[in-house]
């Protein structure tokens, strides 16, 4: 099975490129914007017809997106999460390669939920920041294309290679930093929030089993389980033998509005994009998958542990020390 990969260097792409090349029937070909991609391509400034002749070319019995962006503003985000599945699409509907999707998305697609509720793939997205927007937005096309297609809307991913930005990983930088400078005492903030964790081994191995799956829509990935940040802090703690004391510099913030107006994606992304959030994923206070559908269609089960997840993210942060 020829396999075309699409974001192959970002923190999810790069274990989903080694769990593809782990099977021997897939042969993994990487295209994307850097130097050690197989094949240079700009997905948001490239042509759909350009995109066309190298599918044509190379004939891919599945595509899988791992790109995009997780910062910056409106625009950049709508050109690379938007803009550049929309190319994506077009490309693969002009193409006669037949190839199937997997499109990654993500649960800030759905946004803040209800405490102690399980999100499904049924329910009514709400995304509370900007970077949720141009992701749904870009799972409508997905799912509007008419291809042979599975979005994988994955929860909170964790595990080596953390981005430094993520909870999680600033929490390991703070720890680090503490244990470097001797203090007995850690101060943090926004502990009260609780995400469901998922490690990003167990996500490629998800999308290893959509590649060859006929399921399509949507598909929650995670561990049907959330975990208050400030648990995960002190696993964390234990992992790592910090002895000091962890302190809460704050409560939990303020909900985030879940019913603003919606007059276009533009508006939208303009007005969360000015409006400053308490939660930079824009999902609350609380989020938690339901993954039946995962169970169910795909097969799949989530493997590891957030304590092994947690110790992999502090042997990268102890190795700063």
């Amino acid at each position: 099975m020829r396999v075309l990969l699409l974001g192959a260097n970002g923190f999810l792409g790069r274990f989903v490129a080694d769990r593809l090349l782990a099977d021997p029937a897939v042969h993994l070909t990487a295209l994307g914007r850097g130097d050690d991609a197989d094949v240079r391509f700009d997905l948001a400034g490239g042509s759909p017809g350009a995109l066309t002749r190298f599918l044509d070319a190379v004939h891919p019995g599945v595509v899988v997106n791992c790109a995009g962006a997780t910062r910056g503003g409106a625009r950049d985000l709508t050109r690379h999460n938007t803009v550049a599945v929309a190319t994506v699409c077009e490309a693969l509907r002009r193409s006669g390669c037949g190839a199937r999707l997997v499109q990654v998305g993500c649960a800030s697609e759905y946004g803040p939920s209800q405490p102690g509720s399980s999100t499904a793939e049924d329910a009514v997205p709400r995304p509370g920041g900007p970077y949720g927007v141009s992701k749904l937005a870009a799972t409508e096309l997905v799912l509007g294309s008419g291809l042979d297609a599975v979005v994988l809307r994955v929860f909170s991913p964790v595990g080596p290679g953390t981005p430094a930005g993520s909870p999680l990983g600033r929490l390991a930088e703070a720890m680090r930093r503490a244990m470097q400078a001797g203090d007995g005492e850690l101060k943090l903030s926004g502990l009260g929030v609780q995400r469901d964790f998922v490690d990003v081994r167990d996500v490629a191995r998800a999308v290893h089993a959509a590649s060859l799956s006929a399921a399509q829509g949507v598909v929650n990935i995670g561990t049907g389980r959330a975990v208050r940040l400030r648990d995960a802090a002190a696993v964390l703690a234990r992992v790592a033998g910090y002895a000091g004391a962890l302190h809460e510099l704050d409560g939990p913030p303020q909900r985030l509005p879940i019913g603003a107006p919606r007059t276009s994606a533009e508006s939208v992304m303009e007005h969360l994009s000015a409006t400053p959030s308490p939660y930079p994923d824009g999902c609350g206070a609380w989020q938690q998958a339901d993954v039946r559908t995962a169970r169910d269609r795909l097969g799949w089960r989530p493997r590891i542990n957030l304590e092994e997840s947690l110790a992999d993210i502090w042997m990268e942060a102890a190795c700063r020390i």
